[in-house]
């Protein structure tokens, strides 16, 4: 069970990796929102999906019954029920409502980690820290499944991120890069949306950074966007010198991993899209301001996927929606300066 939004069943994948080669007859069923099915639709190491509105998960809101909640619990406990499941695995540590549902479903096996909100309801409690990175939290739900006991170790190494863009993807993003970048060129692409505006980096300051980087020799930079980000992007290329390509709300999720997969270096605040193109294997720079970087950050090596951020006090907050400060736009990612990554980036492609 994973109720949360694209860039968190991506970090979850190298948990189904695992779950998939200790059971390989198993038949594993991930439970996800609508909003991120597509995160999971093809990966190999599931035999189904099942979408569940998750209280509390829609980006967009519903209005306020204070009775929904409860009320979904029956009606997804009964349609749980009907799958006769030896085991229910929560990734997600604080998720009550979710380890609630599959107790009332009668689920006999039910592991997840030690948060207050949901250790009523589980039957193997993990350890809870919450300053561990989620994806080794999923890791940690696995072991306690496959491999039980004190003396149980992860895996050795990072099991990495899994998304295998389609071949109908590859296709369209050779087409893509083929029609508009010459074959000598590095892509640089720069992703500044992400869903939570006290995530976002001034657009000002990505100009300084692109204006430099369109400088270098043989760079040819790409601004990407997810729906609803067209304006952002266009703002952006607007202030860039020369006038970068954009890509803005018009590519399915393959193909902008495909895209991604094909850059010199991605750049962008702490998204989905970020965590798409480490899965992509490619370098990449993370701006993390509210976030928790150690929670949160890059999943793979720290040589090629570079965090950058400053020690306010206050951050992380985990606060998306406004400085809890009360601050003039969000002081940890104001104080994050365009000459600090553009010295990372500039590193980074030499």
């Amino acid at each position: 069970m994973k109720p949360d939004h694209l860039g968190d069943l991506l970090l979850a994948t190298p948990a189904l990796r695992e779950l998939r080669q200790a059971l390989p007859d198993a038949t594993l069923v991930g439970l996800v929102g609508p909003w991120s099915r597509q995160m999971w639709q093809t990966n190999p190491d599931l035999n189904q999906l099942i979408e569940l509105p998750f209280p509390g998960f829609e980006r967009a809101s519903k209005g306020r019954n204070r009775l929904r909640p409860y009320l979904l619990l029956g009606k997804y406990a009964a349609l749980l029920r009907q799958g006769r499941y030896d085991a229910a695995l929560l990734l997600r540590d604080d998720h009550w409502w979710g380890a609630g549902l599959v107790a009332l479903a009668g689920i006999p096996q039910r592991i997840g980690h030690a948060h207050p909100r949901s250790v009523p309801f589980l039957t193997t409690a993990l350890p809870y820290d919450p300053r561990t990175h989620v994806t080794r939290q999923a890791l940690e739900v696995v072991q306690a499944l496959v491999q039980p006991g004190p003396s149980s170790t992860l895996t050795t190494g990072l099991p990495a991120l899994h998304f295998t863009p389609t071949a109908d993807a590859q296709r369209w993003a050779d087409g893509w890069l083929a029609t508009h970048l010459h074959p000598d060129e590095r892509m640089v692409i720069i992703h500044p949306g992400t869903g939570g505006v006290i995530k976002h980096w001034s657009v000002a300051a990505w100009a300084q950074v692109a204006n430099d980087l369109a400088q270098l020799p043989g760079i040819h930079l790409v601004c990407t966007g997810g729906p609803g980000e067209e304006r952002l992007v266009a703002e952006l290329a607007a202030l860039i010198e020369p006038a970068p390509l954009t890509l803005a709300g018009a590519t399915t999720l393959g193909e902008l991993a495909a895209l991604l997969g094909r850059a010199a270096l991605v750049l962008g605040v702490d998204s989905g899209p970020l965590h798409l193109a480490v899965s992509q294997g490619v370098p990449t720079i993370h701006l993390f301001g509210p976030s928790d970087h150690q929670r949160f950050g890059p999943w793979g090596d720290a040589r090629r996927q570079r965090v950058l951020r400053t020690d306010l006090f206050c951050s992380p907050c985990g606060v998306f929606d406004a400085c809890p400060r009360g601050t003039s736009g969000p002081e940890c990612m104001e104080q994050i300066t365009p000459e600090h990554v553009i010295a990372a980036a500039r590193h980074v492609l030499a």
